[in-house]
């Protein structure tokens, strides 16, 4: 079997879909730092596609900026799938270890990422009427990520393909609870934050008067 550096096997994970985390699971290969820098990427190009998107082809940015809807749509989303599917996989005698169901997973976004830093890039060369050619890119960027994340979970799983349907479809599930208690949890601090604020105010009025 081939031997690859950490960077070739990245490429071959992409462009083999079907026996690239394959080859990489029986070579025991895969990159955290790399995995880590995917999801950098993944982050800057959510940034980048909101902020520097060309005015043409969607609204103007607001002047403010707020990191966190774009750590939320990367990072978090990012953690929550990979716990998420560990911890339904775990249930369902799936083979994957969290190290490897973060590795696999970042590598098959790698065509999503790509196509968001094409399509911003296109969005400042080509005319509205060219739109057409954005949406390619988008649609077989994104497209190709859901073949590979499939592939993903299928391989380091060692799942038919039903079963990886239904994993995939419990590990959406296990998400959208774990946000749901990120936001209850944020919310109950940001009452916290605000309830101490309110006392600290009173209590320094008070002394001062």
């Amino acid at each position: 079997m081939m031997d690859l550096s950490e960077r070739q096997w990245v490429k071959h994970a992409v462009t083999h879909p079907v026996e690239g985390f394959e080859d990489m699971r029986w070579k025991r290969s895969g990159s955290l730092k790399i995995a880590f820098l995917i999801v950098i990427l993944l982050f800057f190009g959510q940034i980048f596609h909101s902020r520097l998107y060309g005015f043409q082809f969607g609204m103007p940015p607001e002047k403010t900026f707020n990191v966190v809807p774009y750590l939320v749509k990367s990072v978090v989303v990012f953690a929550a799938w990979t716990a998420g599917n560990w911890a339904v996989c775990t249930l369902l005698d799936g083979e994957g270890t969290a190290r490897n169901i973060c590795i696999y997973s970042a590598y098959a976004l790698v065509p999503y990422i790509v196509q968001l830093y094409i399509n911003v890039v296109l969005s400042h060369i080509l005319i509205q009427d060219e739109a057409v050619f954005m949406d390619a890119v988008s649609l077989i960027g994104t497209g190709w990520s859901v073949v590979l994340m499939f592939s993903a979970v299928r391989t380091v799983h060692q799942y038919t393909p039903g079963k990886t349907v239904l994993a995939i479809a419990l590990t959406i599930a296990a998400m959208l609870v774990m946000l749901f208690l990120l936001v209850l949890f944020l919310s109950l601090i940001q009452q916290i934050w605000v309830f101490i604020s309110s006392v600290y105010t009173e209590i320094t009025y008070r002394i001062r008067t």
